[in-house]
């Protein structure tokens, strides 16, 4: 059998089984994401079956679904929205800093890992998966829910401290000093900057240019914008992700509403395969060795980031239920942290267990940050419902 016709019968083989997996996840009320990364780890290295013809469609395929996911989130807020977010929520951000890439750095030094190892492991557990995140929300009908800006400002703040992060991170490892790091640094910042201003001042000339009346064209022109900005800012060392956010943000009224239709069966089909991918490029093996350090991560970022997010709706005035679904839907890990960790590897300047441990915490944190997310509704409104405060209103209408 030629590569073509093998590679074929291994794609359609994925894609019907993801059918499955997501009818399957719809029957127990779940979000379908930790079955697609249970099943990608089936099948992976390691796994019950090697699929080894349709990694590079694979890679490029995960790629655009992350890209798809940010891109669509983005649609739902404007620039104005996003720049009062972050201004009421920078704080938010710096405790979120603080209370989750603390637990990998400590671990890192006990294991011995070093300064270079505490700085890797605390990029990993730091940084939740706007991924992930992006789904969950969307699979549970929660976009527009009054948390979630609280949550999107989050993120946002995340996804711009990996500005500043990957490019010293990365100076680091290669051993070109702090300068380099620096001038690193300030590129990423300064593209950032210009994608929000242009986003912020001429959203209207952005909204027109990927416009169109036919949805093909229009189809080809949003798909085309997003992974050029995309390609953009990855190629300046910036978020893929955050360009594609940035992009979507710039799109308003009914050209946003429009794209939204358009876009959500794309970016279903590529959002699941890269949860596949992530769990096909992950050796089962290699994770017991690691596994109770992993759950321990796992346990404290866990309460950390609800917390996190918690205080964070709390301070908007988010009643105690919304509160709740902040803290839950920021939980996951995903992309940012392999990426983290692979690029500690394949420089050599960290132990190999690291990257083990990475995998195995991600894996953790990917399967229940989305159980999480489905979860906490219903457990805190029995709480709440049990033993309501006195002269409080029910709490069945708090949103």
């Amino acid at each position: 059998m030629d590569n073509t016709a093998l590679a074929l019968l291994e794609l359609g083989a994925v894609f019907f089984t993801l059918g499955v997996l997501g009818r399957l996840a719809g029957r127990i009320g779940m979000s379908p994401v930790p079955l697609y990364l249970v099943g990608g780890l089936c099948f992976g290295e390691g796994g019950f079956i090697k699929l080894g013809d349709i990694g590079a469609f694979g890679h490029v395929a995960s790629e655009i679904g992350v890209v798809l996911l940010l891109l669509l989130l983005g649609l739902e807020y404007s620039a104005s929205e996003l720049v009062t977010g972050l201004r009421k929520s920078w704080m938010a951000g710096v405790v979120d800093l603080v209370l989750n890439a603390v637990p990998g750095a400590v671990v890192a030094l006990i294991l011995g890992w070093g300064p270079v190892g505490a700085l890797v492991m605390a990029g990993v557990t730091y940084i939740s998966s706007s991924g992930i995140i992006a789904k969950v929300l969307a699979d549970l009908g929660r976009l527009g829910n009054r948390e979630t800006p609280v949550v999107l400002s989050i993120l946002v703040f995340e996804d711009l401290t990996m500005a500043v992060y990957l490019p010293i991170l990365t100076a680091i490892l290669a051993g070109v000093g702090v300068f380099g790091g620096l001038k690193a640094m300030a590129i990423s910042l300064l593209v950032l900057t210009v994608v929000l201003l242009v986003a912020l001042r001429y959203g209207h000339h952005v909204s027109a240019i990927v416009d169109a009346k036919d949805k093909e064209v229009f189809l080809l022109k949003l798909l085309g914008a997003a992974l050029l900005v995309a390609g953009f800012a990855s190629a300046l060392q910036v978020s893929a992700a955050v360009g594609a956010f940035l992009l979507g943000i710039a799109i308003s009224g009914s050209t946003a509403r429009n794209a939204t239709q358009i876009l959500e069966p794309l970016r279903d089909l590529f959002a699941a395969m890269f949860f596949v991918v992530f769990g096909l490029n992950t050796d089962p093996g290699t994770i017991p060795p690691v596994l109770e350090s992993a759950v321990l991560l796992a346990v404290v970022t866990t309460v950390t980031k609800m917390l996190t997010g918690i205080w964070a709706a709390r301070r908007q005035g988010v009643a105690r239920l919304g509160q709740a679904r902040a803290g839950a839907a920021l939980v996951a890990r995903g992309e940012f942290s392999i990426v983290i960790a692979g690029l500690a590897v394949s420089a050599g300047a960290v132990e190999g267990q690291l990257a083990a441990l990475a995998t195995a915490y991600v894996l953790l944190m990917a399967v229940l940050g989305p159980v999480a997310a489905r979860v906490i509704e219903p457990l805190v409104g029995r709480v709440l419902r049990s033993a309501p405060p006195a002269g409080a209103a029910p709490v069945a209408a708090e949103e």
